[in-house]
């Protein structure tokens, strides 16, 4: 108890430093992981039965020579293309977005400080800090969440490039 008592304080602090765009980069960061694990549950799980659907349907097929057979074999590459490259769109916004509200909360920081100097003066040591504090805190935080959700995308980009690339390959045209 005392331990999860310390553990809501501790958050509760790490929220004070960065104001609510700490909030908000921690909502479009879980938005965005739960974006990129609902692509990876996708691409280990049910694309593997719909492409060997696709493959099976493709076999299946009498006639696979003719320009009307390469264009469904062009429209099921392109199905599946447009499947396994849902979502990902989405998923880079946000991580765009997260960078550009660290951002923000640096602004929000520096101005922090500079109301701190104009209204002391000279100003106040501990006062400066807390405000360069504010102003830092939620860029790192900006970027560690981009920085993990630009591995995630690139190597989700790869994979529905390479799996389109494979169906590709899957589906012969008989010449």
């Amino acid at each position: 108890m005392v331990l999860l008592v310390d553990a809501i304080t501790a958050l509760q602090e790490f929220l004070d430093t960065g104001g609510q765009v700490l909030l908000v980069i921690a909502v479009v960061t879980f938005a965005m992981w739960l974006l990129i694990l609902e692509r990876f549950m996708y691409f280990f799980g049910k694309y593997r039965g719909y492409k060997k659907q696709t493959v099976k349907t493709w076999q299946d097929r009498a006639e696979r020579n003719s320009w009307n057979a390469e264009q469904i074999r062009q429209a099921m590459i392109s199905k599946a293309g447009i499947a396994l490259n849902s979502n990902l769109p989405f998923i880079n916004v946000m991580v765009a977005l997260c960078p550009l509200l660290g951002l923000l909360g640096t602004v929000t920081g520096m101005i922090e400080v500079f109301n701190v100097m104009a209204i002391t003066g000279s100003g106040s040591a501990r006062s400066m800090a807390a405000g360069v504090s504010k102003a830092t805190i939620p860029t790192m935080a900006g970027m560690v969440a981009a920085l993990s959700g630009v591995f995630a995308s690139t190597y989700l980009q790869r994979k529905a490039k390479r799996e389109v690339e494979l169906l590709e390959d899957k589906l012969l045209l008989d010449h």
